[in-house]
């Protein structure tokens, strides 16, 4: 059982990690990644829903959050692709367990 300061400790955790990734898109967008490197309509058009307002401010918010990278091309026009960092990366456990979970979830409460 834990002691009462491991389990503050483990609550600051999980607040951090859910201030990372909350909202409706973050995790869209980071599964919309995990397949590779990005150009911004690209996610756009992955992102069912998303406006470009929303994504660009989401993709600001995840940088900060050191898990996607925006890196210029040096191209005319420059293109700017997005890549998921290698700490971003570690949450492709929990996107799949979220996929699945979401899966299951679907089937038991509509039948499909």
């Amino acid at each position: 059982m834990l002691i009462q300061e491991d389990c503050s400790k483990a609550m600051l955790s999980i607040k951090d990690a859910l201030e990372a990734v909350d909202g409706r898109w973050k995790l869209l967008i980071l599964y919309s990644l995990c397949s590779g490197p990005k150009r911004f309509k690209e996610i756009s058009r992955e992102v069912d829903g998303i406006t470009d307002k929303t994504l660009s401010k989401e993709l600001k918010n995840l940088q900060a959050n050191k898990l996607v990278n925006r890196e210029v091309r040096d191209t005319f026009p420059p293109t700017v692709e997005y890549t998921m960092t290698a700490h971003g990366m570690s949450l492709r456990k929990v996107l799949y367990e979220l996929w699945s979970w979401g899966l299951s979830h679907r089937q038991e409460v509509i039948g499909k």
